[in-house]
């Protein structure tokens, strides 16, 4: 399984693109908007669909559909003609959740307490001996911190944080697809809905890795360790827009790793989706949805649901 992620932790801050507890600390609410728009990407490095973009219509009713990668590097820019020729063409945007609600410090503490251990339990609690062993080696030798600051996390929310900081320090921001149109839509004043709540993306990220938390931080470790040996070309794949291609690097693994983490992360998702998305094609106006690239492929993927259902999909 790879990862993804988004930050504004940024090189500047220190020389070789650690951080230390200070600076993360002042940069919460940032993490914590990057963490959210990890879980949107659905573990995808920058890898795919940057020309995913596609119509689905229903008689001459239709939306566009954009695959996301919500983490880029400023090199990775401008994005595609269509993926601009769509947002020209729509009244109203719709992303996974609610930017904005992502700067209310009652939803960043709500998202903390959801996202750390209460009940007295601890990484190193739940975690077998050599592979805390591991995970702490990792983390102080990436991060800088001591292991002891995130000891209260969830598996979910640490896998996230050693991602953004990776990501972080191979020169990607958070300026990413969503980023990018979600600040052109506040600018032209353009509408702006949600496919889930945050809470619902906050659950996500909480069950990522119960009960099964060794083999999930081993398997996430490892990925993180050997995405800089890929990552060229997984950009290539995303300029290219390969669907099958993203099927079978990204979503086969998935579901050959952790059968649970595939459904809650992609296709529960997906499947409860369908239900907003639907409605689009009765409401006035066109529609322009962006969801994390993985969401689109696989046969609990939204083309393949679309498909199923009897939309015309094309490419853009």
């Amino acid at each position: 399984m790879n990862i993804i992620e988004s930050s504004t932790i940024r090189a500047s801050d220190n020389a070789d693109g650690r951080d230390t507890g200070g600076r993360l600390k002042r940069q919460r609410g940032d993490l914590i908007l990057a963490l959210l728009l990890m879980v949107a990407a659905s573990w995808l490095p920058g890898s795919a669909f940057a020309q995913a973009v596609w119509k689905v219509s229903e008689g001459d009713s239709y939306i566009y559909l954009g695959g996301t990668v919500h983490l880029l590097r400023p090199s990775d820019f401008p994005l595609p003609d269509a993926y601009q020729q769509a947002y020209d063409d729509s009244e109203r945007l719709y992303l996974e959740t609610d930017l904005a609600a992502m700067t209310d410090m009652s939803v960043q503490q709500r998202m903390l307490r959801q996202l750390t251990y209460g009940d007295g339990r601890t990484l190193r609690s739940v975690l077998d001996d050599d592979v805390y062993q591991e995970l702490t080696q990792y983390v102080e030798s990436v991060s800088g911190m001591p292991m002891v600051m995130m000891d209260s996390f969830r598996p979910g929310l640490l896998v996230s944080t050693l991602s953004v900081l990776e990501f972080q320090r191979m020169g990607f921001t958070p300026e990413g697809v969503d980023a990018h149109f979600y600040a052109r839509a506040m600018e032209d004043g353009k509408p702006v809905g949600e496919l889930e709540t945050v809470d619902e993306q906050f659950a996500v990220l909480a069950s990522m890795g119960e009960g099964y938390e060794n083999e999930f931080i081993r398997y996430s470790l490892q990925d993180i360790d050997n995405i800089g040996d890929s990552i060229e070309s997984l950009v290539r794949a995303w300029r290219s827009g390969d669907e099958q291609q993203l099927e079978a690097d990204f979503v086969v693994p998935m579901q050959e790793q952790s059968q649970s983490l595939y459904d809650s992360l992609l296709a529960d998702r997906n499947h409860a989706w369908m239900t907003r998305i639907e409605a689009m094609f009765n409401e006035p106006g066109i529609d322009y949805v962006l969801v994390g690239a993985a969401h689109m492929a696989g046969e609990d993927g939204l083309l393949s649901l679309l498909r199923e259902r009897g939309y015309q999909v094309s490419r853009l």
